[in-house]
């Protein structure tokens, strides 16, 4: 198994929880399982068959560079990374 790291903005569709134990040999196949056990997860994922804008997963620190057809390894851990807003532009 490999561990989700669930960022909190998608910890509602979790039950709460921060980390997911889930099974699959690609992140497609572990974003399956995610979202059967959660269902919803997917949609907050995926757009068009791809790592939706915004995002960005990591597999034992490393950013995927394949998207959804990234190999996971057993014990591996995956983290969702929301894109970071706000801030004001710097003034010239």
């Amino acid at each position: 198994m490999a561990t989700v790291l669930i960022p909190a903005p998608m910890r509602p569709l979790c039950g709460g929880l921060d980390r997911v134990e889930v099974v699959g040999r690609t992140l497609r196949q572990v974003i399956e399982d995610l979202d059967a056990r959660f269902p919803g997860m997917k949609a907050q994922l995926v757009a068009e068959d791809a790592i939706r804008p915004g995002l960005a997963v990591a597999i034992d620190d490393v950013l995927t560079e394949v998207g959804l057809l990234q190999p996971v390894q057993e014990g591996s851990v995956i983290n969702i990374l929301p894109a970071m807003g706000g801030g004001s532009p710097r003034p010239d």
